[in-house]
């Protein structure tokens, strides 16, 4: 539990929050309802071990944050709870709940231990992918998504790793339990993409020889089934930008090719070569926090050049 003013709210709340749930319980000395629902809430925070953290905030002593959280929800009494998840207030209750409901708007935005267990393999599997140990980081993936079968961020890690060591079969069991998100109006286009990705894994060992695709494409420069053929063989090689450059000349010469099949997978190559939306750093020391600023600070995800500069060969193309 921790203790709010307007100088450290940036901080302990906003900054905070990006890591784990934030549970700020705004009361007053003079509030009796506040002094019910206070110790029941440290008692939570106990019973959830870390997976949120609660902060208390004297509206008496900052009108300044209070007020402006009030005037957001459209609340006028307290004791005023309110949610942080990822730098911004997501939910919140008024009064002194009983404890089964607070634990139900709880159980809504905090993680599970499951969730926490899985999201703490996920983070060893990246050092160890950094560090080159492959084998492990299959392994933590592994139980990431034993642990979490819901953490698709997950689960496509452990595709990505094992499609690169050429485990085709392994990856499409894996991929399955997720594959109809990639389908219909509401596509999750992340997990659309990692389809394109296995599907180019699995075609590649029954397409014709790389010598022969480029005698094809010689003879025939609007040969776009070689060309396509050559694309998903780079694409499952990991060479992305030799896939994409095939597919472009498809694009630009016929932007509808088997409705629309090489602009599909040259999106798909740029989504399986970015890396997921990074957290925002914490606030430098010294960093001015006079102003209360209840939306927390976008997170910016640092510019790639090489994808921004296939990204805008494809607006040409397409333009």
């Amino acid at each position: 539990m921790i203790d709010i003013t307007l100088q450290n709210f940036q901080t302990e709340v906003l900054q905070a929050s990006l890591q784990q749930p934030v549970l700020l319980d705004i009361w007053a000395p003079w509030c009796g309802p506040c002094r019910t629902l206070g110790p029941m809430l440290e008692k939570l925070e106990a019973a959830y071990e870390g997976r949120f953290v609660l902060a208390k905030l004297n509206s008496d002593e900052q009108p300044e944050i209070a007020g402006q959280l009030s005037q957001m929800f459209g609340v006028r009494s307290i004791p005023f709870c309110v949610m942080f998840v990822g730098g911004q207030p997501v939910d919140g209750f008024v009064g002194a709940l009983p404890q089964a409901q607070i634990q139900e708007f709880l159980d809504k935005h905090v993680p599970s231990p499951d969730e926490l267990a899985a999201e703490g393999e996920v983070l060893e599997a990246e050092e160890a992918a950094a560090a080159g140990d492959e084998d492990t980081a299959l392994a933590k993936l592994q139980e990431a998504v034993a642990i979490d079968p819901s953490n698709d961020e997950a689960r496509l890690e452990y595709v990505r790793l094992l499609l690169q060591r050429g485990l085709s079969e392994e990856a499409r069991t894996a991929f399955l339990p997720i594959a109809s998100k990639a389908e219909g109006p509401l596509a999750d286009a992340r997990i659309a993409a990692f389809g394109h990705y296995l599907a180019a894994c699995e075609a590649a060992p029954r397409l014709r020889a790389p010598q022969e695709l480029a005698q094809a494409i010689a003879a025939n420069r609007r040969d776009f089934d070689a060309r396509f053929e050559l694309a998903q063989q780079h694409f499952a090689a990991g060479r992305f930008t030799e896939a994409m450059d095939e597919l472009l000349e498809i694009i630009m010469r016929d932007k509808k090719w088997q409705d629309e099949l090489a602009r599909r997978t040259y999106v798909a190559i740029l989504e399986v070569m970015s890396k997921p939306a990074p957290k925002a750093p914490a606030a430098k020391a010294g960093e001015p926090k006079s102003t209360l600023e209840v939306a927390g600070r976008a997170v910016v995800t640092p510019a790639d050049p090489l994808l921004d500069q296939y990204r805008r060969k494809l607006s040409m193309a397409l333009f």
